[in-house]
């Protein structure tokens, strides 16, 4: 399955045995969380991660972060239905726009050029100095903004089961389900509403 740092933090809030689980509600969860991502994150984030200094106000900020990415995720995958997580309260798309803009915003990045002695030039972008947690914030506003605007926006979609609320980048054009798993349930669930009409006993008469 295709992972990408943007949708790793939409998926932070999901369904499990039935019951919500928000992996980033206080500061261990979203700590533990960017653990996990180490592979996603750049150096100067990842190096962050353990030393603890991410509080509560990243926290927050994150979270906030999130439910203007689970908007666009809402709009992006249209005109198929969001997840029903979102269904009730999407942020209006100009203001999930603007949170998420405004954490690119928190670190400015110039570019530069870097040629070694001997090799082709090439063109890279440094963030300038700022605290750990703009860092943060900005590099997960900027992978929001890379799935929103990159190839993988015409993949997106919400998994179709009623019990996940989870998007994810389809595989292929008929694929419904994040994991098998999930289809794996609905098939199921189907299969027992079936068998539950078959053997229902009718009423008697009068």
């Amino acid at each position: 399955m295709t992972r990408h740092l943007a949708l790793e933090l939409a998926i932070t809030r999901h369904y499990q045995d039935g019951q919500a689980v928000d992996r980033l509600a206080d500061v261990a969860g979203l700590t533990n969380w960017l653990a996990e991502q180490a592979d996603l994150l750049s150096g100067a984030e990842r190096a962050d991660v353990p030393s603890g200094r991410l509080g509560e106000a990243t926290r927050r900020d994150i979270v906030e972060l999130r439910q203007a990415l689970r908007s666009l995720l809402a709009r992006a995958v249209q005109p198929a239905p969001p997840s029903h997580l979102d269904a009730a309260h999407l942020l209006p798309a100009e203001d999930a726009v603007g949170v998420v803009n405004a954490a690119a915003a928190r670190v400015p990045v110039t570019p530069c050029l870097d040629w070694p002695h001997d090799g082709e030039p090439t063109a890279a972008q440094r963030a300038g100095g700022a605290a750990a947690a703009d860092l943060l914030v900005a590099e997960l506003a900027r992978a929001a903004i890379d799935l929103l605007t990159g190839p993988l926006r015409d993949r997106l979609y919400a998994c179709a089961s009623p019990a996940c609320v989870r998007y994810f980048v389809r595989e292929h054009g008929r694929q419904r389900w994040c994991h098998a798993a999930c289809g794996n349930r609905v098939r199921v669930a189907r299969h027992y509403q079936r068998h539950r009409a078959s053997t229902a006993k009718p009423l008697p008469p009068g």
